[in-house]
C-alpha cells in the first residue's frame, strides 16, 4: 500500500493505493471475478421522441416592410404579438433561445406586425425572417 496527499476543490485527502504487479496469480483472480461477475442489467426503456417543432411558415412579406431577422440560431421559445398588432420601438416581439439563454427579439421601429414567418418551437438559423414591420 502506499499513501498520497490528494488535494480536490481545496479538500485534502489522505488515500492508500494498492500496486497491483502483473503476475500469474494476479491474471487467475481476475479471470475468476470476470467469470463470477453478474450480468449488466437491462438498458432502461428509452424516452418518447421529442415531437417535432411545426414547420416554417412561408408568409408573403410587403416589399415596404421592415424584415426582423434572428441574430443567432436557436429556438423560438415564444411569440409576444400577432399579425396586425401595433408595436413600438424595443418592444419584444419574440423570445429566441440560443446556447441556454433565452434572448429577446425587439422591434427595430414602431409600426404594425404584417408578417409572422414563423412559430413557437421553431428551430431557427442566424438570417432567418422571424417577422415584419409596416
Amino acid at each position: 500500500m502506499r499513501k498520497f496527499l490528494i488535494k480536490v476543490n481545496g479538500n485534502q485527502y489522505e488515500v492508500e493505493v494498492e500496486e497491483i504487479r502483473e503476475d500469474a496469480s494476479f491474471v487467475q483472480q481476475t479471470s475468476e471475478v470476470k467469470q463470477a461477475a453478474p450480468e449488466a442489467a437491462p438498458a432502461p426503456a428509452s424516452a418518447p421522441a421529442p415531437k417535432p417543432a411545426e414547420a416554417k411558415k412561408d408568409v408573403p412579406i410587403p416589399a415596404d416592410a421592415l424584415i426582423v431577422s434572428a441574430p443567432m440560431p436557436g429556438t423560438i421559445l415564444s411569440i409576444n404579438v400577432n399579425i396586425g398588432d401595433m408595436v413600438k420601438k424595443g418592444q419584444v416581439l419574440l423570445i429566441l433561445e440560443a446556447m441556454k439563454m433565452e434572448n429577446e427579439i425587439v422591434a427595430p421601429r414602431d409600426g404594425k406586425i404584417v408578417s409572422i414567418n414563423t412559430s413557437k418551437g421553431a428551430s431557427v438559423n442566424a438570417g432567418d425572417i422571424l417577422a415584419s414591420i409596416a
